[in-house]
């Protein structure tokens, strides 16, 4: 795993050792991203120039589906990919989750490389080996670990990232502060501005402080059987909201960013969080708004966390703070609170 700004015109330096010389790059991304970063990987990746093919996939949540990951496959058989040919993912969480999970069933299984060009993915989706695709039911119910051989970050790339979607990686940032590093949550209070501005050496202290948190996490636990649960907090009433509005409203870090605020109220409900440490999230959280706004029936998103990968036995996990760096996992939640926190959502969003 590398972080360093300049790093994609230098890929192939990076990965020294990783690609041998006869193999071929097939590299999955999307037209905005390929217009953008392809001629810096292709160049970055020299050496190899002859042996690049880029195939072009649909961006956006609703492109996580099976039918297209077949249609990638085709593409891949088409243009005689085998089981040396090593796949670049080149895009956000999306290219990422479907490059992934595509590289870990093709002939069963060839090499990944992942370059995140987002910041939800530079910091989360990219690291970890987690890769899926989304059912009607719900997000990320089919998918496969698939550890990349290296994961390559540019925080260079960010500079084309539309706000929104800037913003978006800022709630998943936050996430590791509440979860396990202070200095995160209490840096995102403290410099705000710079961090809206894309300070780039802040930029790129928070991109590598987000992935030691992860890594570390991944690595005690990788295959989310304990400890990795962690990293879902904001996500259990998070991926609701997406998967309830059709994965056209929110963005991935804006859904991360009301789940958060709904954890935060569920952990007063409950008692695991003190009202102090509910205030700081909902407050760093509107800060870095305003989120798009949500109407949703409770009763609905209810039913949707029952289909929720991470309920068991019809009963949804939690990850409440208990306080700013450390939280718990929380598996007797009365339906109450679930419902009065959706409730808060829907009255903050009116009062935006």
């Amino acid at each position: 795993m590398l972080v360093a700004r300049g790093l994609l015109n230098r890929a192939t330096q990076a990965l020294d050792g990783p690609l041998p010389q006869a193999a071929r790059i097939f590299v999955v991304t999307s037209k905005p991203i390929r217009k953008h970063w392809g001629k810096a990987l292709e160049k970055g990746l020299h050496g190899f120039k002859s042996k690049i093919r880029f195939i072009e996939m649909p961006d956006g949540e609703r492109a996580k589906r099976l039918r297209e990951l077949e249609l990638l496959a085709e593409e891949l058989v088409e243009h005689g990919a085998d089981r040396s040919s090593i796949l670049f993912a080149l895009g956000g969480g999306v290219v990422g989750d479907v490059g992934g999970f595509l590289a870990s069933i093709f002939m069963r299984g060839i090499p990944v490389v992942q370059v995140p060009t987002t910041l939800v993915a530079q910091v989360d989706s990219a690291i970890g080996g987690k890769t899926g695709v989304n059912l009607t039911s719900g997000k990320n119910l089919l998918g496969t670990f698939h550890q990349p051989i290296c994961v390559l970050i540019d925080p260079d790339v960010l500079s084309t990232l539309p706000r929104r979607e800037y913003h978006s990686g800022l709630f998943e940032a936050m996430k590791y502060g509440v979860i396990r590093n202070l200095q995160i949550f209490e840096t995102m209070e403290q410099r705000r501005d710079d961090l809206v501005k894309r300070h780039p050496e802040l930029l790129e202290w928070l991109i590598a402080e987000c992935i030691r948190v992860k890594a570390d996490v991944v690595s005690s636990d990788e295959r989310e059987a304990g400890e990795r649960r962690i990293l879902n907090f904001g996500h259990t009433i998070g991926h609701a909201l997406e998967a309830e509005t059709g994965y056209k409203k929110l963005l991935h870090g804006e859904a991360v960013g009301w789940g958060m605020i709904a954890a935060a109220r569920i952990g007063e409900e409950v008692g695991t969080t003190d009202a102090e440490t509910a205030q700081r999230i909902r407050v760093l959280v509107s800060a870095y708004g305003p989120l798009p706004g949500v109407e949703v029936k409770p009763k609905r998103i209810l039913k949707r966390l029952m289909s929720d990968k991470k309920t068991v036995g019809g009963v949804p996990h939690f990850v409440l703070a208990t306080r700013i760096g450390e939280v718990q996992i929380v598996n007797d939640v009365p339906e109450r609170a679930m419902v009065r926190a959706v409730e808060e959502l829907n009255d903050l969003s009116a009062r935006q």
